[in-house]
C-alpha cells in the first residue's frame, strides 16, 4: 500500500497512526495539495489527501473509510468495535473531532488564503465557536474515564489525539488544557505512543 499525504496534515496524521498501530506495511509519499506541480487529482479528484492506494492500484480516499478499512486487515491493535452502541460511540467521537479540524482549518484558510481586507471577522468567528463549543463536548463526554469511549483504545483516541495534536501546532493560541484538564491528561498519555510520537506534525 501506498499513503499520499502530508505531514501536516491531522487527516493524514489519522491514518499514518492506526498503520502503525494495526503495523502495516506502507509506503509514504509526500504531496502538497497546494502546490502548482500537485498531481493529488490522479488518484483523488477532490484534491485532498490522505489518499490511500491499494496493492491492485485503486485508490480509497477520505480518512475515516480509509482507517475503517485498515482497522479490518488484521486483528493487531483493533480500533473499531464490529457492531453495536460501542462502534456508534467510537465513530461518534470520530466524527466529532474530525468536524472540530474542519471548522479550525477553515479558519487557518481564510487567514493564510486571503488578504486581509477580504477575511470575514465573522466567518472565522463562526468556526471559532465550533471549535470552542466541540472541545467543550469532548471534555464532558471524556470525564475521568482513561480514554475517551472506556477503557480501552479506540479510533475515538486516535481522532482526539490528531486533533489535539494539531491545535497545539497551528493555533498555539488556544489555551484548550486550562478549561479541559482530562483533554490534556490524555493528549500527554497520547504522546507516549510511538504512533504519536512517529507522526508529530512539522
Amino acid at each position: 500500500m501506498k499513503l499520499i499525504g502530508s505531514l501536516t496534515s491531522p487527516f493524514v496524521r489519522k491514518v499514518r497512526v492506526v498503520l502503525a498501530e494495526k503495523k502495516l506495511d506502507y509506503s509514504f509519499e509526500l504531496e502538497d495539495v497546494w502546490s502548482a506541480a500537485t498531481h493529488i487529482q490522479q488518484s483523488n479528484p477532490l484534491g485532498k489527501v490522505p489518499c490511500l492506494i491499494l496493492e491492485d492500484g485503486t485508490p480509497m480516499i477520505d480518512s475515516r473509510v480509509i482507517v475503517e478499512y485498515l482497522d479490518t486487515l488484521t486483528p493487531v491493535g483493533k480500533l473499531i468495535p464490529p457492531n453495536g452502541r460501542e462502534r456508534a460511540d467510537v465513530k461518534c467521537w470520530e466524527a466529532l473531532a474530525d468536524g472540530v479540524l474542519d471548522a479550525a482549518i477553515l479558519v487557518r484558510l481564510e487567514r493564510t488564503l486571503r488578504p486581509p481586507e477580504q477575511q470575514s471577522a465573522a466567518w472565522i468567528e463562526r468556526q471559532f465557536v465550533k471549535v470552542h463549543g466541540g472541545l467543550a463536548v469532548l471534555a464532558d463526554m471524556l470525564g475521568d474515564k482513561p480514554f475517551c469511549t472506556g477503557k480501552h483504545y479506540s479510533l475515538a483516541d486516535v481522532a482526539t489525539g490528531c486533533l489535539l495534536g494539531w491545535l497545539l501546532f497551528r493555533f498555539p493560541e488556544i489555551d484548550w488544557r486550562t478549561p479541559h484538564p482530562n483533554l490534556g491528561r490524555l493528549y500527554d498519555k497520547l504522546s507516549e505512543r510511538p504512533s504519536f510520537k512517529d507522526s508529530v506534525p512539522r
